[in-house]
């Protein structure tokens, strides 16, 4: 898709009907997301320029790109946080902007800059998280008593949110994404200001859950994270796609995703610091 966005809403086909998304290539499972000429303009910026992309079930998936490329902006409208501007996503064959409930119950979602009750305390928030989902409250309390476990926060389970650290919210707002046992997680920058500890933890729990045969979705700018983590990446910059598929086709001959991803953005050939002649040797 080329040129500007036609000004009319969102379009898709609303019928709801599952497998409306097609069968995956080869004849696997459905695609976990088909995402179909996607567009998003703030003003006279575009930050999502035509998107076309579909993701497979069963994966976990690494969108990744430079700061600015439109990672969140993409997820955001995936994941019915953000109404684009024209275009139609589907999740488990079901139109995200036509039949919202559908998808909504079908996946989890740990946004950037997550905002949380944070007057709540850590299992109190699970607790009605849940019961907002419509699980039956003995069933609530004993995954979200499993999360806390898991997940290292039984100590502060009655600790208020607006108290816990960096890593406690990330590893509290998936274990409120995961509670419902969603079939797909969409996770904006996980990692971001986690201490080791908690990325070890988060990861073993994302682990355990795509070994089940769910889907991860994740957005970052660290190719090496990716790179351990992801099974299939999309690179994105600029708004668009540059490339996507698994793992191994997307980095090709380059040594590492890094360097890949350096050359797929136009960044390969960029001197680092080469007009900062006066930067060192303490002179001044």
């Amino acid at each position: 898709m080329s040129g500007e966005p036609e000004q009319s809403g969102p379009v898709g086909k609303g019928d709801g009907a599952e497998g409306a998304a097609g069968a995956a290539p080869g004849g696997g499972r459905p695609p976990a997301v088909r995402i179909q000429g996607l567009w998003k303009k703030f003003g006279e910026q575009t930050a999502v320029s035509g998107i076309d992309l579909t993701l497979p079930a069963g994966r976990f998936i690494g969108l990744v790109g430079p700061n600015g490329a439109g990672k969140t902006t993409t997820l955001s409208m995936v994941t019915g946080l953000l109404r684009p501007d024209s275009g139609q996503v589907e999740i488990g064959g079901h139109d995200v902007w036509r039949d919202p409930v559908a998808v909504k119950s079908r996946i989890g979602v740990l946004p950037e800059g997550l905002r949380l009750f944070e007057r709540l305390s850590g299992r109190e928030l699970l607790g009605y998280i849940g019961r907002l989902r419509g699980l039956p409250g003995d069933e609530v309390d004993k995954r979200a008593g499993q999360l806390l476990e898991v997940l290292d926060l039984s100590g502060a389970q009655h600790k208020l949110v607006v108290d816990y650290s960096t890593g406690m919210r990330k590893k509290i707002g998936l274990a409120a994404a995961l509670l419902h046992n969603p079939e797909i997680l969409f996770l904006d920058e996980p990692f971001e200001g986690v201490d080791p500890v908690s990325a070890q933890t988060i990861r073993g729990v994302l682990e355990r859950y795509t070994a089940s045969g769910a889907t991860v979705i994740f957005s970052s700018h660290v190719m090496e994270l990716v790179e351990s983590l992801c099974d299939w990446v999309a690179v994105i910059a600029a708004g668009r796609i540059r490339a996507d598929g698994p793992l191994e086709r997307v980095r090709g001959e380059a040594p590492s995703l890094q360097e890949a991803f350096l050359g797929l953005v136009g960044a390969s050939g960029r001197g680092a610091g080469q007009n900062l002649d006066w930067l060192g040797g303490g002179a001044r």
